[in-house]
């Protein structure tokens, strides 16, 4: 996760979720919760996941976390999600999130992750990840 490698980074992925976090987010010194973040990485790469097993999935794994900027209240922050392997009922996502503050034009990265989930049935059980077309 380095910012340097290239003159312009970009987001990888596709946008799954934008939100924009509230003073109800942030701890007593004003900054937003790590876990209010990892909250909205986890919808986003959920969703994702949704959509690819066609139906519920359960998150299993969270791959360790770098916080490269700080993210501030009432700045638009961007979640994207990109499928980066699928096993026989797992599938392993990879997530970044951006962020635009209210005075900046410019986006910067704040973490990324990957986030492994496993497709369950009805009942919790882990079933197939339908065959992709």
């Amino acid at each position: 996760m380095n910012l340097t490698d290239d003159d312009k980074p970009n987001p990888r992925g596709q946008l799954a979720l934008q939100v924009v976090p509230y003073p109800s987010d942030t701890n007593a010194n004003g900054d937003i919760y790590a876990g209010w973040l990892v909250r909205q990485m986890d919808v986003a790469a959920a969703t994702t996941a949704g959509r690819i097993s066609k139906g519920r999935n359960a998150t299993v794994a969270i791959e360790r976390m770098e916080f490269l900027s700080p993210l501030r209240v009432g700045s638009q922050v961007a979640v994207y999600t990109d499928l980066v392997d699928i096993g026989r009922s797992s599938m392993k996502i990879h997530v970044e999130v951006w962020t635009r503050d209210r005075d900046r034009e410019r986006m910067r990265k704040v973490t990324e992750s990957l986030i492994v989930f496993v497709a369950i049935d009805e009942h919790g059980r882990i079933r197939e990840v339908p065959q992709r077309d």
